[in-house]
């Protein structure tokens, strides 16, 4: 049996036992981080103001930089252990190589540059057939839900490590 990648807080496994839900599990904790930034693109391509074009990007680009790092370092290791899917665990990992180069450009530049808007619109388009993937039928999360990976441990992982970023982030 595959097995899940463990952390200080022990192995993210299905558990039969009653839990106390403090935290949202894997999967959920993700997909509201994709309606988060998928209302801050719309935010920004109906935007007008050069002002918000630059909050927006910024807001864009920090929730991204969080979210691939929490999914690269618990959930797709996680993922994988599980369920032995390479080719999915692969093209999301270039996927998410292809968005980051394209964050240091959008933050590199700034609403002046005649690219910015441009990069953020690609940016957006990237993000949202990687949304796809992993949320349709048969995809990412599917296969996890499936697997014997603990959600709800999970869950609790991504959380704890998202305001740990979080965190420093704001520190620097």
């Amino acid at each position: 049996m595959a097995r899940a990648k463990k952390s200080s807080s022990g192995p993210a496994r299905k558990s039969s036992g009653p839990s106390r839900k403090k935290s949202p599990d894997a999967i959920s904790l993700l997909k509201a981080d994709h309606r988060q930034v998928e209302g801050w693109f719309a935010q920004f391509s109906q935007s007008k103001s050069t002002q918000k074009k630059r909050h927006l990007a910024r807001q864009i680009c920090d929730a991204l930089k969080v979210h691939t790092t929490i999914e690269e370092e618990l959930f797709y290791p996680a993922f994988i252990d599980a369920t032995g899917d390479k080719a999915t665990h692969h093209e999301a990992v270039v996927e998410h190589a292809g968005a980051k180069k394209l964050i240091e450009e959008i933050q590199a530049s700034s609403p002046d540059d005649d690219y910015f808007a441009a990069k953020v619109t690609v940016l957006s388009e990237m993000i949202k057939h990687h949304v796809r993937e992993e949320e349709q039928p048969g995809g990412m999360f599917s296969e996890a839900k499936k697997s014997d990976i603990d959600l709800e441990a999970l869950g609790a992982q991504l959380f704890a490590r998202k305001q740990q970023l979080r965190a420093t982030a704001e520190a620097a």
